[in-house]
């Protein structure tokens, strides 16, 4: 079987890469931008909150090893699906949380396990992580690509803005 794309925007693109990059079936795990208005945006532009962009990952995987519904599963993992405007310190709009969809089965598999989320009471808010058509993803600059492995410093504050601390609360059991 061929290989399959996923994306995911889960506030900063440097905290959506670990999580994925070492689990069996990943191919690439590629940081970027989607959802804008503009071509080729740069990382400039995107924080600027001109282009519409999201930070994403691009997943590359193989769907004979790790299913579309596990990789959904291991985002929710990262992210708080009750935050509309951005993850943990990252704030606006180009940090939202948002599972874009490659294709009907994608979107099918994204809503259902949406709403087992929803229904599983594990948040007292409403989640509101949207489900959306994939659109052109651009990657990032090189910098940014496997953020976590080239200033491990760095990352390590970065993921201690809040998120390693709610991940543990609502997802320790997992």
């Amino acid at each position: 079987m061929a290989e399959e794309t996923a994306i995911f925007a889960g506030g900063c693109f440097w905290c959506m890469v670990k999580p994925f990059d070492t689990y069996p079936g990943i191919k690439q795990v590629i940081s970027g931008y989607t959802g804008g208005h503009v071509a080729n945006p740069t990382y400039e532009q995107v924080v600027s909150h001109t282009t519409g962009h999201t930070e994403a990952v691009e997943i590359v995987f193989d769907p004979e090893v790790v299913s579309y519904p596990d990789l959904v599963n291991i985002y929710w993992q990262q992210t708080d699906p009750t935050d509309a405007m951005g993850q943990f310190q990252d704030r606006g709009d180009n940090y939202r949380p948002v599972i874009y969809y490659n294709s009907d089965a994608q979107k099918e598999a994204a809503e259902a396990s949406k709403q087992a989320l929803a229904d599983s009471g594990r948040f007292k808010e409403p989640i509101v992580t949207t489900i959306e058509p994939a659109q052109p993803f651009y990657p990032a600059e090189d910098y940014h690509q496997d953020f976590y492995k080239k200033d491990p410093l760095r990352f390590a504050m970065e993921e201690r803005g809040g998120r390693e601390q709610f991940l543990k609360q609502h997802w320790e059991d997992q």
